[in-house]
């Protein structure tokens, strides 16, 4: 069992105030497989301090500096992406053999890009009069959740440490385990201390006091719109920026002329890709009704060629959900969606076949469904795809948009031009045409109550950075 009991706090590993631990269970087993220890107030007040303490130092370095930093740290992750990979599966249940190329690899990728962004903080803009210049936000907080922990780790950690902000980490309780390695990796390039700091803890017991302390500048979110708004409330009395990539119900819109079997191969494997556990994920496949039932033939096919079962078998493609409470929470959904009358095509709440223990569920698609219902509104973060017919492009586009989410979409249609006619209307941050795949070079984040900001590409440095403007020749 893997045991953690200090914070990285001011380039030391120290022992908490509290006492308390939490231990971690593996997904696919129900057995504990790791302990780390539980902060209080004044852990959470400790690694504030220690992050305000280290900020004017590091503010004014020079970007060639920061870039040097995350260039070696980016190396030194690539020398343990095999411990990173094993961690995620270990907590979160992703297969192993797809761990390294959906969760590692290309996060450290990106994690390098912004090297060469950090250069962009000491451009200066000169306009008629005055200048505009770009200077570092401040201490931030960083919460992430469990379903990519890695991945939205380095999404907010490189573009703080590229703009020169010092920072708090707090991973989710359920997946911290790579963060540990994160940290190790800063204390073997020498990253100066108190620039990044790490500590565990329940997000309801440490988040009022990492998002409301007055020394915290910015607080940077990934996780659930309920939590977000708690985290905007304790943010507000002190005005800080806060930005949040929270929930999302994202449509997929597949058009009477699109290919049909492309189109909904791309969809079903989307969502079943990490267990449904994406925000991201297009949950919502809406159809012409003139293609409408052999949509449904295609995807009910596409959803049980999946292997589910043991993370570490090479021949699983879904493992299990993050926890047992994940999987109770997805299965009232399957139960609801039942009970409001859509048809359940395949999968359910049962375990799958050959499966005894283990937070698994079959890949499930719902068909005859309508947006009147609680499955095809509210986020299930499961492997649960709702499919809904439209009459014709403009009825797709309303069903598209009436959700109280925005993040993502995508669209099949007869072309590229078609599809992006089609794009240009859909409420939402993200919009994938003709099958297109994600790209940390692209800005991320949503409309309406999936949150507000961007994350990942020149964008996610921007919310690190606050603007001076100098007057006078």
């Amino acid at each position: 069992m893997k045991k953690h009991d200090k914070f990285f706090l001011n380039g030391l590993w120290v022992s908490p105030d509290s006492t308390q631990v939490h231990e971690i269970i593996n997904p696919a087993t129900d057995e504990v497989c790791a302990e780390v220890p539980l902060a209080n107030e004044i852990d959470c007040v400790r690694a504030i301090e220690s992050a305000r303490a280290a900020f004017p130092a590091w503010s004014s370095t020079t970007a060639n500096e920061r870039s040097d930093f995350i260039h070696k740290a980016a190396d030194e992750l690539l020398n343990r992406a095999d411990e990173l990979a094993d961690a995620i599966t270990l907590t979160m249940g992703c297969p192993r053999h797809i761990c390294p190329n959906l969760q590692v690899l290309g996060s450290i990728q990106a994690f390098r890009a912004y090297a060469d962004r950090a250069k962009t903080m000491e451009e200066i803009e000169q306009r008629k009069g005055f200048q505009v210049l770009k200077e570092p936000v401040g201490v931030c907080t960083l919460i992430t959740p469990w379903n990519y922990p890695l991945s939205i780790l380095i999404g907010k950690v490189a573009p703080a440490l590229a703009a020169g902000c010092t920072m708090i980490a707090k991973p989710a309780e359920q997946t911290p385990l790579q963060d540990f390695i994160v940290a190790e990796v800063f204390e073997k390039i020498g990253l100066p201390d108190g620039v990044f700091n790490l500590l565990t803890g329940i997000g309801p017991e440490v988040g009022p006091v990492l998002c409301g302390h007055p020394e915290i500048d910015m607080v940077s979110f990934t996780g659930s719109t309920r939590a977000g708004v708690q985290i905007t409330e304790s943010a507000a009395p002190t005005i800080k920026r806060v930005c949040l990539e929270l929930g999302g119900k994202s449509p997929l819109v597949i058009t009477k002329d699109a290919d049909l079997a492309a189109a909904v191969q791309y969809g079903v494997q989307n969502v079943m890709m990490n267990t449904g556990q994406t925000c991201s994920a297009l949950t919502r496949i809406l159809v012409d009704e003139s293609v409408y039932e052999e949509a449904v033939s295609m995807a009910k096919q596409v959803a049980e060629d999946n292997i589910v079962g043991d993370p570490l078998d090479p021949q699983t493609t879904m493992g299990p959900l993050s926890s047992a409470s994940q999987k109770s929470t997805v299965v009232n959904y399957i139960r609801k969606g039942i009970a409001e009358g859509a048809r359940l095509v395949t999968g359910g709440e049962e375990m799958p076949t050959g499966l005894t223990q283990g937070a698994y569920l079959a890949p499930t698609i719902f068909a005859d469904v309508n947006n009147q219902m609680n499955i095809a509104q509210e986020e299930i973060f499961g492997p649960v795809i709702c499919m809904i017919p439209f009459r014709d492009e403009g009825h797709g586009v309303e069903l598209a948009n009436d959700t109280v989410y925005g993040l993502s979409s995508a669209v099949f249609a007869k072309d590229r031009e078609s599809a992006l006619a089609i794009a240009r209307k859909i409420k939402a941050g993200q919009c994938f045409v003709q099958g297109a795949n994600f790209t940390t070079d692209a800005p991320f984040g949503g409309y309406k109550r999936s949150g507000n900001g961007r994350e990942w590409g020149e964008e996610g440095i921007s919310e690190f950075i606050e603007i001076k403007a100098v007057l006078g020749r």
